[in-house]
């Protein structure tokens, strides 16, 4: 008869385990689309056997439930995420850029420096300099004439309005920027507190049974998977289950941001620099890598402005006025591209086509040929080249940055598929193996059920039969 209650109890615990194993199985079913769900298994082990009268019989049997994680893949994925997400930071900065230029903009940084023309649209700034010097080449030919006077002024007015809306567009691409990061650093540490919040229910809940927290596991890996796409981070795991979190300095040393359930220091931004507490970080990767390197590259083409601008109000200036002793064409103080103007006193009616009498227009000849001329830094000049050679260059330049910077992301994003396919086929739910699980487990279970009706028929029948007896 002990053998019959050995048997109902060891039926008992199958038929436990059989129902965990289809349990494990219908949530792996449910996350099939999750990218954040590692598959978890089930491992049957019998539990201990005892002696007894009737010899040694088993107490039944008992699951684990146990995640395929790996570690080093996890941390692959971290990583090329980081690089993806910087190289695409930085392709939608430089795309705003280039949209701002209002150009046509070719990839080759040397079709403009070597042959002196452009694909720009009639819309953006390299066509106001063109419609500029030609007014001047109009006013040459009819140098009395005060509708060709008009259409100097009128031309200078729209280079300069040119001038100062590119700038402004770009300024604002910077700005825009700027708040990106900003925004990035405020959800950065909002995932450092919700790791630092995880880690330590993990290594609560585990403390009596490692790696048993597999949901919580699985949302911590999610958000640092969402924070390395922000920042390059490395982690470790400690003996407890909890995750060390660092990131690197501008020299390259460690800086830890997260220490097991405490976030050690945060994330701040001002005056372009990322901080984790008082260190200045070098980041390297990540989204807002990416947007400052972007930035830094709007920047340096709004110098670039700058110059040309800077260039055209000199050279315009001493060709219309070459002895300095009269009136400006360009207002002296604006030589940027922000404050480009043309002079208050410049009027059609006050503009000067040459020096001499009536139908002079050497000072027309002059300034349109400020066009043709070549600039030379080593001279001393702002720029080097013609002023079309030097503002396409600008010009290819973004074109050859944003081409760059497509092509690594593009390579980048097949490079980060092959490794999350390669993670997927070790922790990813196959559909076709969870239903073939299902039911092993499902034919089991009914077996075990057939089993625990026997023995207990078997028991009632022996019961009634001693009843009887007694």
């Amino acid at each position: 008869m002990s053998g019959l209650f050995s048997l109902l109890s060891s039926t008992s615990s199958a038929l436990n385990a059989q129902s965990e194993a289809i349990n494990v199985t219908g949530n792996n079913i449910a996350n099939v689309n999750n990218p954040n769900y590692s598959r978890e298994t089930v491992d049957f082990e019998p539990l201990t056997s005892v002696q007894t009268a009737d010899g040694l019989q088993s107490t039944g049997m008992t699951v684990s439930v146990t995640q395929t994680r790996d570690s080093i893949l996890d941390a692959m994925v971290r990583q090329e995420d980081s690089l993806t997400a910087g190289f695409n930071a930085q392709q939608n900065v430089l795309q705003q850029a280039q949209a701002s230029l209002n150009e046509s903009i070719t990839n080759s940084s040397t079709s403009a420096a070597t042959s002196g023309t452009d694909t720009t649209t009639v819309t953006g700034l390299s066509a106001a300099i063109d419609d500029f010097f030609n007014s001047f080449e109009s006013l040459a030919a009819s140098p009395s004439d005060p509708t060709q006077a008009a259409s100097v002024v009128q031309q200078a007015g729209v280079l300069t309005d040119r001038f100062s809306q590119v700038d402004q567009n770009l300024a604002q691409v910077q700005d825009a920027a700027t708040s990106s990061v900003a925004g990035n650093i405020t959800t950065a540490n909002g995932l450092l507190q919700q790791v630092a919040q995880l880690n330590g229910q993990i290594g609560s809940l585990e403390t009596n049974s490692p790696g048993s927290a597999v949901q919580l596991r699985d949302q911590r890996e999610g958000d640092l998977e969402t924070l390395a796409g922000l920042m390059p981070i490395s982690v470790t795991e400690s003996t407890n289950g909890e995750d060390q979190v660092t990131t690197t300095d501008t020299s390259g040393q460690p800086v830890s941001l997260i220490s097991n359930g405490t976030v050690t220091n945060s994330l701040s931004f001002s005056g372009g620099v990322i901080s984790a507490g008082t260190t200045a970080l070098g980041l390297s990767s990540g989204t807002m890598a990416g947007t400052l390197a972007a930035g830094t590259s709007v920047q340096d083409l709004r110098t670039s402005l700058d110059t040309l601008a800077g260039q055209i109000v000199t050279a315009v200036n001493s060709a219309y006025n070459p002895g300095g002793g009269g009136a400006n064409f360009f207002a002296a103080s604006g030589t940027t591209a922000a404050t480009i103007a043309v002079d208050p006193s410049l009027t059609a009616s006050t503009l000067q086509a040459g020096t001499g009498a009536p139908g002079d227009n050497s000072i027309a000849l002059a300034v349109a040929a400020v066009a043709n001329q070549t600039f030379s830094t080593a001279g001393g000049d702002l720029i080097d080249g013609t002023i079309s050679q030097s503002y396409g260059n600008t010009v290819a330049g973004v074109g050859q940055a944003l081409a760059t910077v497509t092509t690594q992301a593009t390579d980048q994003a097949n490079v980060q598929t092959i490794v999350n396919n390669e993670r997927s086929s070790e922790s990813g739910v196959s559909i076709d193996e969870e239903m073939s699980n299902l039911v092993t487990y499902q034919r089991a279970y009914q077996a075990s059920s057939e089993v625990f009706q026997v023995v207990d028929s078997m028991l009632s029948d022996l019961m009634t039969d001693l009843g009887s007896i007694t």
